[in-house]
């Protein structure tokens, strides 16, 4: 880590014997003029604060104040300490703020996980009022592809994260914050391409896209199997990740089912969406660990909570 100007002066004022509550003293008695009102602003005894004095004088070996009947004018010396000290205290104060931001949850980096389209619009309006409220905090999003955003929250890759669901969530805190239908995309020129609805039964014969990049379970869920009437869907190609699925979904190579937002953010005009009508919808849930919960995550949840309710 990088030695700071502060860092050095207050070193080496250390290694004087000078602390920072001294510096603190000195400042409050330059600007009061006075040992008595200064005495008050500081909120301590004036024999306590002229006995500081004395013993910060004597540690320095030189005079900062000459004392008077009408209070206190700064010598040469104490003139050009003044001026040092208000710095280091203001560095100081500035150094105490950061670490207290950080401590309540307003300053930071928050890593948000999410997979594709997320949680819809609201993956994006959570981070942008996130970030307009703590301008402070920089909010770095995260994309995983195919149920990786748990994963990515176990090994901390991510601090918190819209999880599609189901998944391995086991030992997370997690909160349910959106829900959609799901769709199947077809290519344009497909033969189903003009309808407004289908029911899943009617692309059993459909290659279906899937992936290995996903636990089974999660790969079941997605391609819903086993389908109503007890069978198994036909399985198409596989791909890794979401333009890999589009791709062999235009060319017409198999069909995919997504979310109902999937079009918003990866619009084509070589893909047609259709929704299925009976099938259970997506289910997002905002997903965190709760042994790495800090201020930060607890800032956001609230943020997604007013979003929400």
């Amino acid at each position: 880590m990088a030695t700071t100007t502060f860092d050095v002066a207050i070193n080496a004022l250390y290694d004087r014997g000078v602390e920072l509550t001294q510096l603190r003293y000195v400042v409050g008695i330059a600007r009061e003029g006075n040992l008595g009102r200064a005495a008050l602003a500081l909120h301590v005894s004036q024999p306590a604060l002229s006995y500081a004095l004395r013993t910060l004088e004597s540690e320095l070996g030189v005079r900062l104040f000459e004392r008077h009947r009408g209070g206190v004018t700064r010598t040469p010396a104490g003139r050009d300490l003044v001026r040092d000290a208000r710095h280091i205290v203001q560095l100081a104060d500035r150094a105490i703020e950061v670490a207290a931001a950080h401590a309540n949850g307003t300053a930071g980096v928050l890593r948000v996980g999410f997979e594709a389209s997320g949680a819809a619009a609201l993956t994006t309006r959570a981070r942008a009022t996130f970030a307009r409220r703590f301008p402070n905090v920089r909010v770095e999003p995260k994309r995983f592809d195919w149920g990786g955003e748990a994963a990515a929250l176990r090994q901390g890759l991510t601090d918190i994260a819209f999880v599609w669901l189901p998944n391995e969530t086991e030992g997370m805190r997690l909160t349910v914050v959106h829900e959609e239908p799901r769709v199947v995309g077809v290519a344009a020129s497909h033969r189903l391409a003009d309808r407004g609805q289908l029911s899943i039964l009617e692309i059993n014969e459909e290659p279906l896209m899937w992936t290995r990049s996903a636990p089974r379970a999660w790969v079941d869920w997605w391609a819903v199997n086993p389908r109503p009437d007890g069978s198994e869907p036909r399985w198409g190609p596989t791909n890794d990740n979401v333009e890999e699925m589009l791709e062999q979904v235009a060319e017409g190579t198999a069909v995919c089912i997504a979310p109902a937002s999937m079009p918003d953010y990866y619009g084509r005009s070589d893909l047609r969406w259709i929704t299925l009508t009976d099938v259970e919808p997506l289910q997002v849930a905002l997903a965190w660990m709760p042994d790495h919960e800090t201020p930060l995550i607890r800032r956001f949840v609230e943020v997604v909570d007013e979003l929400t309710t």
